[in-house]
């Protein structure tokens, strides 16, 4: 068996969902889609992506010495419906992925894991490759990656799909100098279908394979910082950490599994969470409940901002009390949305 099955085969135990190889100057026009989607100004507050933008369009000058990149997904896939709790306005809707352990930890500990095999397999018959692994926390492009790799194809939402997984898989990346048979790209299976585009609830996509971060609730949610403009708070809805909506309504989910990862299950009251007891949080309990998930990293402040935006939307006049008590918040975001919410509610 050669060492491109042997790490297949070996990529499965770790437990990946599954596994492709592309070449790192696979993806040659990921430089000038980049470059227009920051020349429109689609990127908001992110000014990282703005930097080091050599690296981000063309993996090979990342670092040079690598031949090839192993790229993996790892399925999350639900066991519940995600829009359900769309419907439950008093309730919070929480983005699938960050309802169980943080991916980063767990996906990365993966590919150090099957790269560690690597070194090991390849060294046993002559010099040992050298790696280096990335899990969404550098100047990688892996979505473009993975399609190259034939993982999936990037669809009209600009996340990748697969005919396997469907939508709800994380993604991973294993650079190496050792020399692997790439797989080719996958083509896309999207057809006529504007599922994706169509439930977009703030219209964040100005045409099909673009994406303007700057009304898309998860950008808004997680990434921006300061009061969101006012007139896309009501378009917010429920949702006060990500949105799944466009992830949900693809039809290649009909193959989509649930994880088979325990650390990727919901945790305990990360399912519709009742919003009175989330804007109850001061910065211990907050720390607390939300150790080890991705949640924590945005801090309090920035999650209740959130929350009040939900009870704002909530047409639920009970709630009225749990943003009244926000008003004298320090932070001015948190205090300009406890406002908005209880006007809304008056």
């Amino acid at each position: 068996m050669d060492l491109k099955a042997r790490v297949l085969e070996e990529a499965a135990e770790v437990g990946f969902s599954g596994v492709r190889v592309c070449r790192p100057g696979d993806i040659p026009l990921a430089a000038e889609r980049l470059a227009a989607f920051l020349d429109a100004g689609y990127y908001g507050q992110m000014g990282w992506m703005a930097e080091r933008t050599g690296w981000r369009g063309d993996p090979q000058a990342l670092w040079p010495e690598a031949r090839s990149v192993i790229m993996l997904a790892d399925n999350y896939g639900p066991a519940h419906d995600p829009l359900e709790v769309l419907e439950r306005r008093d309730r919070a809707a929480i983005s699938v992925y960050a309802q169980g352990r943080d991916y980063h930890d767990v996906v990365k500990k993966r590919l150090k894991r099957l790269g560690r095999w690597l070194i090991d397999a390849a060294g046993r018959e002559g010099e040992a490759p050298q790696i280096k692994v990335f899990v969404d926390t550098a100047p990688v492009m892996e979505k473009p990656l993975g399609q190259a790799a034939g993982l999936g194809w990037q669809g009209k939402h600009t996340n990748l799909v697969s005919r396997q997984l469907g939508s709800w898989f994380f993604l991973g990346a294993i650079f190496t100098t050792a020399e692997l048979e790439p797989d080719g790209p996958e083509v896309d299976h999207c057809g006529s279908c504007r599922a994706c585009l169509d439930v977009c609830p703030t219209s964040a996509f100005p045409e099909p394979y673009k994406l303007d971060a700057r009304r898309c609730i998860s950008y808004l949610t997680i990434e921006h910082h300061g009061p969101v403009d006012e007139d896309l708070r009501p378009l917010l809805g429920n949702r006060i950490y990500g949105c799944d909506d466009c992830l949900a309504v693809c039809p290649w989910n009909k193959f989509a599994r649930e994880a088979s990862e325990v650390k990727y299950h919901a945790r305990d009251g990360l399912v519709a969470p009742p919003l009175s007891e989330l804007a109850m949080l001061d910065d211990a309990a907050f720390r607390k409940r939300f150790s080890g998930s991705p949640i924590k990293r945005i801090g309090r402040n920035r999650f209740l901002r959130n929350v009040c935006y939900a009870i704002g939307n909530s047409g639920d006049a009970a709630l009225k009390a749990s943003a009244a008590a926000l008003l004298d918040e320090p932070d001015e975001a948190l205090a300009d949305a406890a406002r908005w919410a209880v006007a809304r509610l008056s």
